[in-house]
């Protein structure tokens, strides 16, 4: 199938069960949901190939029916617990040092991965707060989009998806579908 490369006005659109979330990829990227927006601005200045594996990934539908799982300094998202495969494999390369480097801070959004030398695959999380030690711990994980810190709307809707899993004991915040527009 054809893959959309993860360019200047490109959407990502996520629906969950709490809603529905749109996800703008610009070089810089954006989630919606009716319970607002998150705005996620694609750094392809720091991690271009990986920009444009999530992107593949979006494209090929292997989210839709996925979730966010996790919630405690990050909120995590991606095929896990899902039982489908990833038929792209890993990413092939840990871009955590190459082009602009961009540490985990409040609201940028990184690649998951195991210990080294492992690089990551279709698991991504939104850091919660500052975590520069997921710059060089295992590696490092790789930053490739952000929420700008004056964007309310977007951490309204991470606040609700993070205590949805964390507080309310929900094991999953169900994603119906994300896609490329």
């Amino acid at each position: 199938s054809a893959t959309m490369a993860a360019s200047p006005g490109s959407k990502l659109v996520i629906t969950t069960d709490l809603g529905v979330i749109t996800l703008t990829l610009r070089p810089d990227s954006a989630p919606v949901t009716d319970l607002g927006v998150i705005t996620l601005t694609l750094r392809p200045d720091s991690a271009p190939v990986t920009c444009e594996y999530v992107s593949k990934c979006a494209s090929a539908s292997l989210y839709d029916g996925c979730g966010f799982y996790r919630s405690d300094f990050v909120i995590q998202c991606g095929l896990h617990g899902s039982g489908k495969t990833n038929p792209f494999g890993s990413i092939p390369v840990n871009e955590t040092s190459s082009g602009t480097q961009i540490s985990n801070s409040r609201g940028t959004a990184a690649i998951a991965h195991w210990d080294v030398p492992d690089n990551g695959n279709t698991e991504f999380f939104i850091n919660l707060g500052a975590n520069a030690h997921l710059d060089a711990a295992y590696g490092g994980y790789c930053v490739f989009a952000c929420v700008e810190t004056n964007d309310a709307a977007s951490w309204s809707v991470i606040e609700t998806i993070a205590s949805a899993i964390a507080s309310e004991g929900k094991t999953k915040v169900g994603i119906t579908s994300i896609c490329v527009a």
